[in-house]
């Protein structure tokens, strides 16, 4: 196949190129065939070190908070599928123009693969805990990717139907009027060429019977001047016109509609593409599934409790339609985390390894945690992303170790302030230390609800430090506490400008009404309150600005849970503005004034405007 470059560089007009279009073809069906093979190599590897996840990771390290808090606020608990959707449309794109130069210079599409594969690694080898098979997935999917798009360039260039052929008119006869005419010999200075009747030369081919190129024209049917019209037509001499009707025209055409045997061969090479990335990926996300515990998750039985939670008081949920329930399921529980792949940690090989400022150093085993003295509690998590009346906060009940024995154990040393805990992802939190061993229920977590904790929620262990934002005190697939101090360690967040010592804010929320539209008459508002280890004391309604009312409190087994609350409105028709502010048991009353969830959480008085319907 001719390159690109062969005939610019032999001085002549250049080659043929397909079209664009074509191009971009090949350029997006070369990102599928990488990523295939990446996720097949990264599903017999790591998973996490496939392209995109790594991409993705990094893009989520590098976003800064306030665009973070906009995606969560927008999407939910869906942002890391839009990220994910958002990096696969900008891949398409992007190889879509690496196809486009490829089919200019080949050269030019290898060189944008190599920078698709340049981030790659770099995303994959900045991952906490990264390792030289890291880069597998990637080097392996350029490898793919740089084939692939060799053969469909090649493929596209086989595709091209041939140049035009210089219009042949076949048959006999004087040559076309407009034919340019032979240039007559320039008269000699004398004139006795033109007086003569030629030159000598003229009379020799005369007297001879023509020249040498006027015998072998009239043999070969005239010269390419006489055979050649205005048009660029080549004529041809009646015996090459065999078979034409009228001994004119061109010679019998291909038949409509037929592939070319080029076209067909980029079709193949499309096809066999877009089955080896099918495939590929496919086969790599079965790889990647093997490697999940829900089987081990399944199978695990979990022991009984030393010390089980308080039992619940009457009237603990007010079973108000609308209303958070008091525990909430572990289905509706809100996930919010940094990870686009959930770490698969087998019990099994899972150990806890408490390190750093400490007298002696303490390595736990699964096996060995179950056998410590288990405690259940309810304890409320809330999560310091969390808008005003947001989402993120939810109420469960946990079972666990308890984590200042475990931290005890290693008897930290003086100065100590800060337990740095790393989860197998590579995800730090900085708990205080003096919070964790004050005497609240701080634990090392293995089930949520009565049942052994669920993958996305920190399976087979994590921490639950009631009081504090989750991103300083709930640690998922915790593998690694250091003791150290504030000073000398930062947490993943507390790099990012959000404080290193977060507790919770007395805060509250208005489940129902939800807005919109209510009838006259009596009507319940209802919501949640918390201040975790202080307890709620009291809730207060009011209604376009007017008076505050006191709302009824359910109760409550503890004060490291949420707290629902209800006032009966009397509702009037038009549209009215509710809201809302709770007191914690320390006097502290909730503030109006109106504060982002970063660097330690947000605050405001929760609010729903509704309509009331007349009569």
């Amino acid at each position: 196949m001719t390159s690109p470059s062969t005939a610019a560089e032999a001085g002549g007009p250049g080659p043929r190129r397909p079209r664009p279009l074509t191009g971009a073809a090949a350029g997006v069906l070369t990102a599928a065939v990488a990523m295939g093979v990446a996720q097949l190599f990264a599903g017999l590897t790591v998973p996490q070190a496939s392209p995109v996840l790594a991409v993705g990771q990094a893009a989520i390290d590098l976003t800064p908070s306030a665009v973070k808090n906009s995606a969560i606020s927008a999407f939910g608990t869906s942002d890391k599928n839009w990220l994910l959707g958002g990096i696969l449309v900008v891949v398409c794109a992007l190889a879509a123009l690496v196809g486009v130069l490829a089919i200019q210079r080949l050269a030019f599409g290898m060189w944008g693969l190599a920078l698709f594969g340049a981030v790659g690694l770099a995303a994959a080898l900045t991952r906490p805990n990264a390792t030289a098979t890291n880069v597998l997935p990637t080097v392996a999917g350029v490898a793919a990717g740089a084939f692939a798009l060799s053969r469909l360039v090649r493929a596209a260039y086989l595709a091209l139907p041939p140049p035009a052929p210089e219009r042949i008119v076949f048959g006999s006869g004087p040559p076309s009027p407009s034919a340019s005419p032979t240039p007559a010999s320039p008269a000699s200075s004398d004139g006795r060429d033109a007086a003569g009747g030629g030159s000598d030369a003229d009379r020799r081919d005369a007297a001879e019977g023509g020249s040498d190129a006027d015998r072998r024209d009239g043999a070969g049917g005239g010269n390419d001047a006489d055979r050649r019209d205005g048009a660029g037509e080549l004529r041809a001499p009646g015996l090459l016109g065999i078979g034409v009707p009228g001994g004119t025209g061109p010679p019998p055409a291909a038949r409509p509609g037929a592939p070319s045997p080029g076209r067909r061969k980029f079709l193949t090479s499309a096809s066999f593409a877009v089955v080896a990335a099918a495939v590929s990926e496919v086969g790599g996300r079965e790889l990647s599934t093997r490697k999940n515990v829900s089987a081990a998750r399944s199978a695990l039985r979990l022991p009984a409790p030393s010390v089980r939670a308080p039992a619940m008081p009457a009237g603990t949920d007010l079973r108000i339609p609308g209303l958070s329930s008091f525990i909430t399921p572990n289905g509706e529980f809100y996930r919010v985390d940094t990870d686009l792949f959930l770490p698969q940690v087998d019990p099994g090989n899972w150990q806890l390894r408490i390190h750093g400022m400490v007298a002696r150093e303490v390595v736990v085993s699964f096996g060995t945690l179950l056998r410590q003295p288990l405690i259940e509690d309810y304890v409320t998590l809330t999560c310091v992303s969390n808008p005003v009346s947001g989402p993120y906060v939810g109420n469960a009940k946990w079972l666990g170790a308890r984590l200042a024995d475990l931290i005890r154990s290693a008897r930290p040393l003086a100065g100590a302030d800060q337990l740095l805990c790393t989860s197998a992802d590579g995800f730090t939190s900085g708990t205080p230390l003096a919070v964790v061993l004050d005497g609240r229920d701080a634990l090392l977590a293995v089930a949520m609800n009565g049942e052994a904790l669920p993958i996305e929620h920190g399976f087979p262990a994590r921490l639950v430090v009631p009081g504090l934002y989750g991103y300083v005190s709930a640690c998922k697939w915790v593998a690694d506490i250091e003791v150290t101090t504030f000073s000398s360690a930062y947490s993943y967040w507390a790099q990012r400008g959000w404080s290193q010592q977060a507790p919770i804010k007395t805060e509250s929320r208005i489940d129902v009404p939800a807005g919109g539209t209510v009838a006259p008459g009596r009507v319940p508002v209802a919501g949640v309150a918390w201040a975790q280890h202080k307890g709620i004391a009291a809730v207060e309604v009011r209604v376009d600005h007017g008076p505050w009312h006191e709302a009824t409190l359910a109760a409550v087994p503890g004060i490291d849970s949420w707290r629902q609350w209800v006032w009966h409105w009397d509702a009037t028709p038009g549209s009215h503005l509710i809201e809302a502010r709770a007191t914690d048991a320390g006097g502290y009353t909730q503030t109006s004034a109106e504060a982002p969830p970063e660097p330690n959480g947000a605050t405001g008085y929760p609010s729903v405007n509704v309509t009331v319907r007349r009569s």
